[in-house]
């Protein structure tokens, strides 16, 4: 457990930012609280009697008085393009490990590409989209892997009963759309293609009971990011189900409520990963409740795991690079039901 370890949660008052802190603080971690909203960062500080620290990420001092005596910082303050280069640099002068629940595509892309060598080279640990997009998918995929060493195509299909977004959600898809332009990105033959056609709508075969629904095809989400920086897989595609995707598109689908105590939203998830070779193909499912509230036992798993030397490698890497893929999600009971199916592939 974190024995009174001091780690900052920077965007801590955001939707997902508040689930991080309450599971740190379950796990005996000592979440210090930043951002740049003053008055709503102290208001949370004194409700639940921590430390507040404000910061921006355009005074790089002040994230430093904010790093400064902590063991990690967590960042979960979108949107990311924004965020991540200031807080990492922040982290890298600090020397603490640095994650993030990053799920805007560019934004992962740039933190692989700028800092995997910098960080390498100075033995510190970054570890990008460590969250519901990006590193669940990333451990499944792994996971499902086993032994092989590389695979023809990994297919990562997303059903979500629906998809209430939170703010954050928002302003990000803003700002990657307003990045990419007219233009989606797909991962296929071992590079990205920047495309203008409409993503595909498909049928997806879930596990049982759950069966075929329409997904659309492409929709591209963090884990196309990370699964090929350490997989040899030149075919990665994301799935998300069809309903999930109109909520999320839609101008005026409220945001999440909470449904139960621990403040999760009522929203269940399938994620249904398909690894295949050859003739050979394996699956791995998860399953759970509210995206955004099953982040918290992801990345604080990782962090418990960075700072306690359970990890493979140091720079920028991957959930599945860093960790033992099966034994983390297997920690994460009962936040996940996992179930491994290998089986052959269909002629």
């Amino acid at each position: 457990m974190g024995s009174g370890q001091l780690v900052t949660v920077f965007g801590a008052y955001g939707h997902t930012g508040r689930f991080v802190v309450a599971e740190l603080a379950a796990r005996g971690f000592v979440p210090v609280l930043s951002g740049r909203n003053v008055r709503t960062l102290e208001e949370m500080a004194r409700d639940h009697g921590q430390e507040a620290r404000v910061a921006s990420v355009e005074d790089p001092a002040s994230l430093d008085r904010a790093l400064a005596g902590t063991a990690a910082v967590i960042n979960c303050a979108g949107p990311f393009a924004s965020t991540t280069g200031p807080v990492v640099e922040a982290a890298l002068r600090t020397g603490i490990p640095y994650l993030d629940v990053a799920a805007e595509l560019e934004a992962n892309l740039d933190t692989f590409a700028r800092y995997r060598e910098r960080a390498r080279n100075a033995k510190a640990v970054i570890v990008p989209a460590m969250a519901f997009f990006g590193g669940l998918g990333d451990l499944l995929t792994t996971t499902a892997m086993g032994d092989w060493t590389e695979a023809d195509e990994a297919h990562i299909a997303y059903a979500l009963s629906d998809w209430h977004p939170t703010s954050g959600t928002r302003l990000s898809g803003a700002v990657s759309r307003e990045r990419r332009g007219a233009h989606r990105l797909r991962y296929s033959g071992g590079q990205w293609e920047r495309r203008t056609d409409a993503a595909p709508t498909l049928e997806w075969t879930f596990p049982e009971p759950m069966g075929s629904r329409p997904v659309i095809g492409e929709f591209t989400m963090a884990d196309v990011v990370t699964v090929p920086q350490h997989l040899s897989i030149p075919e990665v595609t994301t799935y998300m189900s069809a309903e999930a995707a109109r909520d999320v598109a839609a101008p005026h689908t409220p945001a999440p409520t909470a449904a139960d105590e621990r403040g999760r939203s009522n929203q269940t998830f399938l994620v249904d990963v398909v690894v295949r070779s050859g003739g050979a193909e394996r699956r791995a499912t998860a399953s759970g409740q509210d995206i955004y509230a099953v982040t918290a036992p992801l990345v604080t798993e990782a962090l418990e795991r960075v700072l306690t030397g359970r990890t493979r490698t140091v720079g920028v890497a991957s959930a599945g690079e860093i960790f033992d893929a099966l034994d983390f999600l297997n920690a994460l009971d009962p936040h996940i039901t996992l179930d491994l199916h290998p089986r052959k592939q269909n002629a």
